[in-house]
């Protein structure tokens, strides 16, 4: 995709910049949206269903994977540094 360059801010909300749910330029938009994040933060969650009896338990759940992934990215940054 090109990049578009501006003069003002009248010229950008002049340009048509949202594209229609029915063209493919939107699903092939998402998905370069989705491959960047999973790219740039790829989190991973165990496979499987989860119950649980209160949403505390799901809170905690929640709570230890973002912890783990918090982890990952600071020993991932720490093995890149100088």
């Amino acid at each position: 995709m090109p990049v578009r360059r501006f003069r003002s801010i009248e010229d950008m909300k002049r340009e048509a910049h949202w594209r229609s749910a029915s063209t493919p330029e939107l699903s092939r938009a998402i998905a370069r949206v989705w491959d960047f994040g999973r790219r740039t933060t790829p989190r991973r969650f165990p496979p499987g269903v989860y119950r649980h009896p209160s949403i505390e338990s799901l809170d905690a759940l929640s709570e230890q994977w973002a912890q783990a992934h918090f982890r990952e990215i600071q020993e991932t940054r720490a093995r890149r540094a100088p």
